[in-house]
């Protein structure tokens, strides 16, 4: 059978559904959680409950990332050089789309989890 990857899935998982891809896939779901998660055994014994609720943490991030862009010039633009508020902006946006990319990742990992097959585009 031949494994695939989708576009966006994470470079550091071996494809889905091939030997050992789900201890990676568990171990880049948490660091995309908070370090506390780690904590908690049952997560990585139930590594489809950990990628439904890390694809929830990072779409929360990315809501609170949006409101945070949309919301520094208001909240900072009087507390701060205007090119520190450029870079802040700057900033923001980087961690934005690298939000995006990761739920993106994400929602393919949880897919996988749930037994989704990617299969080759010819």
């Amino acid at each position: 059978m031949t494994t695939a990857t989708p576009p966006g899935w994470p470079r550091e998982i071996p494809p889905a559904h091939t030997p050992g891809w789900e201890d990676k896939a568990v171990a880049w779901l948490l660091d995309h959680c908070p370090a506390d998660y780690r904590g908690y055994a049952g997560w990585r014994k139930n590594p489809v409950a950990l990628a439904w609720l890390a694809d929830r943490h990072i779409d929360g991030q990315v809501g609170a990332m949006r409101q945070a862009y949309r919301e520094a010039r208001v909240e900072l633009g009087d507390r701060v050089t205007t090119e520190a508020l450029a870079e802040i902006m700057g900033h923001l946006e980087a961690e934005g789309l690298r939000l995006v990319a990761a739920r993106r990742a994400s929602a393919l990992v949880l897919e996988a989890m749930q037994g989704k097959r990617f299969v080759p585009r010819l």
